[in-house]
């Protein structure tokens, strides 16, 4: 029999006598996440200055570069040369070319000429041929006994500059609104607190990966918004692109697709730079996915193997054992090589991520979300970056 009573589907079309259910939660679908600070971690020190700064040095350099232009009389014979710094060497150095076995011996510097005197085949190794800009490289000054002191030498100290960005955003919120029964918010403003630092946040971390500086008055004014500088932008020594620079061409038509050879490459040629220990590797989705497939050829499945896994979080190698950092933030060709050691996300003191009550002029809750940071980039020729891969 039919049912004559009334039924939900006779209320009429808005149904107005049923009560609504709506689900008591709110679903966030915008990506916020901060892989990158999570993986820094909070830092030790805060910046006392809108202009930070930090200092750096190094040992002296124990290599230099044969004079581009200078032509050899007879390369496996000639003992007088140019080098593009005659001041590295000492009366005393042993040296080596690179790829070359012959070790020459320093005899004399002529400062007047600007070339380095040696002598060729020491120690019975074999003469060769030295090629312009060949990269001499010195092994060790042997003293002589008794000698007097040799000069002194030193490098100087160098500062580098980053700047503070000020991070804000406002809150308001009428006093209807906080007052009414909201679903899946017990505070409204509290909510909207929470909405706004996770977007300040969020740009904070895209800031410290691919922020810029002013060129001119990067100090800022009073009409001149002041910007910090980014990793991308710090590092300049380490920038590498496959089939260029000691890096292998990659895989794909394009020969620029990443693959485990351009990872390795680019490792060594930041370690052969400085002593820096890269331990991080970060990337977009797309190198995570050419990173992952290192490992394809080496799966193995048996018979009741129910679970796919094709996940690179470590990646270990000669030259330091990274941690693969999956950030959206990175440019899709980009692969960042950094020793975290060497970076610190900074709040200027008292100015970490806070909310600030502002004075309200009807009803209404005014405030403001603010925060002010500098990032330090320690030793930029430390970190690397390979850019100029393959997006699709």
């Amino acid at each position: 029999m039919a049912f004559t009573g009334k039924a939900t589907y006779s209320a009429g079309a808005t149904l107005p006598e049923i009560a609504e259910d709506v689900s008591d939660l709110i679903g966030i679908v915008s990506p916020f996440e901060t892989p990158l600070l999570d993986h820094l971690g909070d830092p030790r020190r805060v910046a006392t200055s809108t202009v930070h700064e930090w200092l750096e040095d190094q040992l002296p350099p124990n290599s230099d570069t044969i004079d581009a232009g200078h032509t050899f009389t007879d390369a496996d014979v000639d003992t007088d040369f140019p080098t593009d710094n005659l001041d590295r060497f000492r009366i005393g150095d042993q040296v080596q070319a690179d790829g070359s076995r012959e070790v020459m011996i320093v005899v004399g510097i002529a400062t007047s000429a600007g070339d380095l005197q040696v002598q060729r085949g020491y120690g019975g190794t074999t003469a060769e041929d030295l090629t312009p800009g060949q990269v001499l490289r010195i092994l060790g000054n042997a003293a002589v006994e008794g000698d007097d002191s040799p000069a002194a030498r030193f490098t100087n100290r160098s500062r580098v500059t980053n700047y503070t960005q000020i991070f804000t955003a406002a809150v308001e919120v009428s006093g209807t609104e906080a007052a009414v029964s909201q679903i899946g918010v017990a505070d409204e403003l509290d909510y909207q607190k929470t909405e706004r630092l996770r977007e300040l946040v969020r740009d904070l971390e895209n800031s410290v990966i691919n922020g810029v500086a002013r060129t001119t008055a990067p100090e800022g004014s009073g009409g001149v918004r002041r910007t910090m500088n980014g990793i991308i932008g710090y590092v300049n020594t380490n920038v590498f692109t496959p089939g260029a620079g000691g890096i292998p061409a990659g895989d794909g038509a394009g020969s620029d697709e990443l693959n485990e050879a351009v990872l390795n490459a680019a490792l060594r040629l930041v370690w052969d730079e400085s002593s820096g220990n890269i331990d991080t590797i970060v990337v977009n989705g797309l190198q995570k996915r050419r990173i992952n497939n290192f490992i394809t050829s080496a799966r193995q499945f048996t018979p009741r193997t129910d679970r796919f896994k094709d996940l690179l979080s470590v990646y270990e190698s000669d030259f330091g054992v990274c941690r693969v950092v999956l950030s959206r933030w990175v440019p899709a060709d980009t692969v960042l090589l950094l020793d975290s050691s060497r970076i610190d996300v900074l709040p200027l003191a008292g100015r970490s991520f806070h909310y600030k009550p502002l004075a309200s002029t009807g009803d209404r809750d005014v405030g403001q979300l603010i925060g002010e940071y500098a990032l330090e980039l320690r030793n930029e020729n430390a970190h690397g970056l390979v850019r100029g891969l393959a997006v699709s």
